[in-house]
């Protein structure tokens, strides 16, 4: 789970099945992304079960990723308390082959998301900020989704990112700062928190989207 090419819930799809790949991404890939990355697997988890999460591979990257780092001690903290595994994680900088694998890259600020565009690769139509892609997630009618039991998490997945697309230019945020997920490095313990709520909170519609399943009460 810690090669550079996948670090996801599973390096690969199940044999003959196709994948879908999320990527989370922030400035040093030590603080927000890996709490993000570790967050959406663990939801993922829960609501499909350790070994059926139908090829959705989640993985984290830093614009100025520090390679080869651990995240940060206060990111552990904030991933325990959500009862996440930090464990093996090892921070990557963010490469052109990340940007063209992704099927859907959610990152923590609007810069990070002008980044990942500027690479290229047709990025544009699948990467959003987390709470913007939040934002767009909540008005989309599952409905209109494809069944996952029918169809799977992959083909859902897929439509999903194909809807909120479609909203984004008549869905705006209220403010610049709706859709931004501020950096606590550095920070004490109880700042990461805040953020680790933030993101916890903007990630359960996400997951609830993309699973067709919703949190346990």
């Amino acid at each position: 789970m810690t090669a550079p090419e996948g670090r996801g819930i599973a390096d690969t799809a199940p044999r003959g099945e196709q994948a879908f790949r999320i990527l989370h991404v922030s400035t040093g890939n030590v603080c927000r992304s890996p709490i993000t990355e570790r967050l959406n697997r663990h939801a993922l988890s829960a609501r499909l079960g350790e070994h059926l999460t139908g090829g959705l591979i989640v993985e984290s990257a830093g614009t100025w990723g520090h390679e080869g780092a651990p995240m940060e001690a206060n990111a552990e903290a904030v991933l325990a308390d959500f009862g996440a595994d930090a464990s093996g994680f090892v921070g990557r900088e963010l490469l052109d082959e990340h940007v063209i694998r992704a099927d859907l890259v959610l990152t923590a600020t609007r810069d990070h998301r002008a980044q990942v565009i500027s690479m290229g690769h047709s990025a544009g139509l699948r990467t959003f900020t987390l709470k913007e892609f939040t934002r767009l997630v909540r008005a989309i009618d599952p409905a209109t989704l494809p069944d996952p039991l029918d169809d799977g998490v992959v083909e859902r997945a897929r439509a999903l990112v194909r809807a909120a697309a479609a909203l984004r230019g008549w869905l705006l945020a209220p403010n610049a700062e709706a859709d931004e997920v501020y950096d606590p490095y550095g920070a004490p313990i109880t700042l990461f928190r805040s953020i680790g709520d933030e993101i916890n909170q903007a990630l359960d519609p996400v997951v609830t989207a993309l699973t067709g399943v919703p949190a346990a009460l």
